[in-house]
Formats: structure tokens, C-alpha cells, sequence
């Protein structure tokens, strides 16, 4: 469910922005430069808000960088000759089946991240599909506590996230499988932190994690669950928002790029 969303995205597309990389003032970088871990969200399908990504991690120089969008077993196959080639480091990942967005707009970042060691955090699907029937601490493995995944979130977050995945899926999910949908999104999170903090205690950091803004919020997404695993670790965040419209929750910097023009992307489901 979850790729099929993003290909429909990817597919409504119909005209890219200029990419061209949002700034950041000197206080900002200062911020990222001395964080341990970078977080570096985005619109899946805004090229602009790559090729920020891409301009930060050449000026970070970090030792290591998660990308959200690869297994660990692909991330495994990112070898310092293949990133010359794009047209190979595509094949070679089999990006063009995993259902994201062009290829095109994230191979600046790899190029960016050269030197540095590349990890994968992504959650493969029958690991998906555990949680959604077996629960998150099975689905997670050893260290589910460690990140949050023994505890029921609050009554207020878990409506809200509820929310968010009925309207992130054009209000067309069955309401029963929301619960499911929203532990989907925390098993990610954990995830993404745990692999951080490999990351991190492996190289020395810093580290730059590629992702969307939804597990980039530091309210309740990957920061969050982080910060639960190991207090003290120097974690920013970055939002990429569109046209002045941030994204939804909190972030502790905010930049802006011009925004996509997309299709409705639930026109689809309006005509079956």
C-alpha cells in the first residue's frame, strides 16, 4: 500500500521545479555542523528539495549516510566505482521496481556522499507486514524496547497519526487498518534510529540521514524515538517545506523551495 502511494505520487507529477537548493543562513549550517547526527527530510518528489540534501552532505563531509529508500542488503552494493556510473548504480539497486521517485533526483546525493560509508534503513515488506500482524516488538526484533516499540502511544498521538494516514492514502483505507498502518510508520522510525546509532558508533559520525519529512519530525518521527534510545545524542533536524507551506510537525530548522505541480494524486481513487 505504502509503495503503491508513492509511484502514484511519482506519477503526478507533470512539471519539476527548477532544482535549485534552498539555503541556509550561517546560524543554521553552525547548527548542522555541530550535530552528531544530521536529519535531512524531504518531498519525495521535489527535486529541489534533493538537491538540498545533495549541497548539505557535500558540506558536511559526513562519515556515513542512511537512506530511508534502501535495504541494508542494497545499501551493501554502493561501491565508490559504481557511483561514477548512475546508469549502473540504478541497475544494480533495482531502483527503478522499488516504486520512488526518479533516480535522477537522488544521485547528487550519492555523488555528494562518496567517501562516505553508505547504510540502509529501509524496512522490507514482509518485515511490513509482520507488524502490521504480529505486532511491532515481534516485527522489530531484539531492542524493541530500547525504542519505544513495547509502549501504546498516547491516546491524542495515535488519533492524529490515524488522521494522517487516512488523508495520506486519499481517505480510502479502510479505517480498521489504521492502527496497523500507523505501527508501519513507528517500525520505520525505530528503524531509521537504530541504523542511525549504528551508524554513528561504527564511524565516529557525523551522520546524515536522507528521508522523508514525516519520520524527520522531531515530535514524533525518527529524532523522537532517537533521542528515547540514547538521551544526549546531538540530533538536528531538517524540514523541507514548499512555497512557504511547512511541512506538518516540528523540525528544529525549516527551509523553503519552490513547490512541484502536481495532478490530485486521489483522482484515481475518486474514479474507481
Amino acid at each position: 500500500m505504502i509503495k503503491a502511494a508513492l509511484a502514484l505520487l511519482a506519477a503526478s507529477v507533470i512539471a519539476p521545479p527548477q532544482a535549485t537548493a534552498a539555503t541556509l543562513d550561517d546560524t543554521d549550517f553552525a547548527r548542522l555542523s555541530a550535530a552528531q547526527i544530521v536529519v535531512l527530510g524531504e518531498s519525495h518528489d521535489n527535486p529541489a528539495h534533493h538537491a538540498f540534501q545533495a549541497e548539505m552532505v557535500d558540506r558536511l563531509a559526513p562519515k556515513a549516510v542512511i537512506y530511508e529508500m534502501l535495504t541494508a542488503d542494497q545499501a551493501a552494493l554502493v561501491e565508490p566505482r559504481l557511483i561514477d556510473d548512475m546508469a549502473l548504480l540504478e541497475e544494480k539497486l533495482g531502483w527503478n521496481a522499488s516504486g520512488w521517485p526518479d533516480f535522477a533526483m537522488y544521485y547528487p546525493i550519492f555523488k555528494a556522499s562518496q567517501t562516505a560509508r553508505v547504510y540502509g534503513a529501509a524496512v522490507p515488506r514482509d518485515a511490513a507486514r509482520q507488524a502490521m500482524q504480529d505486532g511491532l516488538a515481534i516485527a522489530f526484533g531484539e531492542d524493541a524496547g530500547i525504542f519505544g516499540l513495547l509502549d501504546d502511544l498516547a491516546e491524542d498521538q495515535q488519533t492524529a497519526r490515524e488522521a494522517l494516514q487516512m488523508t495520506a492514502h486519499c481517505d480510502a483505507l479502510p479505517a480498521n487498518l489504521l492502527p496497523a498502518m500507523v505501527d508501519v510508520q513507528r517500525l520505520r522510525d525505530a528503524r531509521l534510529a537504530q541504523v542511525a546509532l549504528q551508524a554513528l558508533d561504527e564511524t565516529g559520525g557525523p551522520v546524515v540521514v536522507i528521508t522523508g519529512n514525516g519520520h524527520a519530525r522531531t515530535d514524533w518521527g525518527m529524532p523522537a524515538t532517537l533521542a528515547r534510545a540514547r538521551f544526549g545524542a546531538k540530533v538536528v533536524s531538517v524540514g523541507q517545506g514548499e512555497d512557504n507551506q511547512a511541512p506538518t510537525g516540528d523540525f528544529d530548522v525549516l527551509v523553503m523551495s519552490p513547490q512541484v505541480q502536481r495532478d490530485d494524486p486521489c483522482l484515481a481513487f475518486r474514479t474507481q
